[in-house]
């Protein structure tokens, strides 16, 4: 199984980013799918979930994305977006997509993980 997360990068507050997630080796219809990212010196934190078929999306419990950060996938092409708008400093963090049967929150409960890509939004 290969998660290869993308679209990373250098960008100023207010700015936008679309992180892209291509899946290989899993039925990628049979997985729920999450971002998650993990700032220096911070645990890693849910930031979004999206069920199998899409029609389920699940928020972290602090409200810091929402009305912000988009999360979709595409099946056809086995890939989970994350479109990130008004970006803010504290955004900044190296951002992981994982994927799950059990659409929970917790880490823990991911089978797969991505290897990260870099998000630095400077002020």
């Amino acid at each position: 199984v290969q998660l290869q997360a993308s679209g990373g990068g250098l960008v100023q507050a207010g700015g936008s980013l679309r992180l892209s997630c291509a899946a290989s080796g899993l039925t990628f219809s049979g997985h729920d799918m999450a971002w998650f990212r993990q700032a220096p010196g911070k645990e890693r934190e849910f930031v979004l979930g999206i069920s199998r078929s899409g029609g389920i999306i699940r928020y972290a419990d602090s409200d810091s994305v929402k009305g912000r950060f988009t999360i979709s996938r595409d099946n056809a092409k086995n890939t989970v977006y994350l479109q990130m708008n008004s970006l803010k400093p504290e955004d900044t963090a190296v951002y992981y997509c994982a994927a799950t049967k059990s659409f929970a929150l917790g880490a823990t409960t991911y089978d797969y993980w991505g290897q990260g890509t870099q998000v630095t939004v400077s002020s």
